[in-house]
């Protein structure tokens, strides 16, 4: 018993170490990491974003506007009916207007930013969003020290299936965060703040939509776990491939039922939620069919080499 509270002590020493420098190099970068969770958010000329869409259109119609009397100009500069002072004068105009076009802007695209209203709102914020990556890209690593602290207590045979296990943990939690940032918060996002867009005067807080966004990946990097947790159930023999096959309309709903309770539980963010965990509940199929074929096969290969052992020539009287 001391041993093993020795080595959980070690387990948790090396897990809060990992937090506290993954927190600081958080800090460090703290601009990159809001900046990624500000990538989300759509352009100022976008629809939803307070009422800015006309801006784009606006510019782009004063440039025409300006070239075309820059053009105007430059054609009376070149008319021999002007006086020589004429000519000069339409030649500098016509420069100067074609200066103020070029200068300006053919189109907005800034991205828009979330609002703080509080003396210290932005400081506390960013420590947040630092708490949060910290943890986010700590888990991995605490995942793997959760299995490597379980793993002595188990038998060879259950080694073998547990490493695998181990090292897929971590690696489907980073591809269920990538998925959901990279393909469920920017449409989420946009559906969110963009719904009846015109009614509203619409102001996203940061501490706010930083949490829906980490939490969001966390949840989803978290569901894509599912497939190592139904082997889990089929190495006790809770669950089999057919049970699996036989039940899926009530998996289907269960799954649904998750993607709901996950943040954001508009139906776009819940159907691209819903989705991968569907496609990876099938794959769950087919591993555990797999799974319970080679179960069969080695129970085969036992029960012959008990009826060998059972039955060797020298139990028989061969007189």
């Amino acid at each position: 018993m001391v041993e093993h509270l020795d080595e959980l002590r070690s387990r948790l020493i090396i897990c809060l170490g990992v937090l506290i420098v993954a927190f600081i190099a958080c800090f460090v970068f703290n601009h990159n990491l809001i900046g990624l969770l500000n990538r989300a958010l759509p352009n100022n000329g976008s629809a939803g974003s307070q009422g800015l869409a006309s801006v784009p259109k606006e510019n782009s119609e004063l440039r025409q506007a300006l070239l075309g009397a820059a053009q105007g100009e430059q054609t009376l500069a070149a008319s021999r009916t002007q006086s020589a002072a004429d000519r000069a004068a339409h030649a500098q105009v016509a420069k100067y207007l074609d200066r103020a076009a070029r200068a300006l802007p053919a189109k907005v695209s800034t991205k828009e930013k979330p609002i703080t209203i509080g003396v210290g709102e932005p400081f506390m914020t960013t420590l947040v969003v630092c708490a949060y990556f910290a943890l986010l890209f700590s888990l991995p690593v605490i995942i793997y020290q959760l299995y490597a602290f379980v793993l002595p207590a188990l038998s060879p045979h259950e080694k073998r299936a547990a490493v695998p296990i181990m090292l897929a943990a971590p690696v489907l939690f980073l591809i269920g965060v990538l998925f959901a940032y990279l393909v469920v918060l920017p449409p989420a996002v946009h559906f969110l703040q963009g719904y009846n867009s015109g009614q509203f005067n619409i102001l996203v807080g940061a501490n706010t939509y930083y949490k829906f966004e980490i939490f969001t990946m966390l949840g989803v990097g978290l569901a894509f776990q599912l497939p190592l947790g139904l082997l889990g159930l089929h190495r006790v023999g809770i669950v089999n491939g057919s049970t699996l096959t036989r039940h899926w309309r009530y998996a289907t709903v269960g799954i649904a039922v998750i993607a709901a309770a996950m943040p954001g539980a508009d139906p776009v963010s819940t159907a691209f939620e819903a989705l991968p965990l569907v496609v990876l509940y099938l794959a769950s199929i087919v591993l555990l069919k797999i799974a319970d074929r080679r179960a069969a096969a080695r129970a085969d290969v036992e029960a012959e080499e008990e009826g060998a052992v059972t039955l060797q020539p020298d139990d028989f009287d061969t007189t």
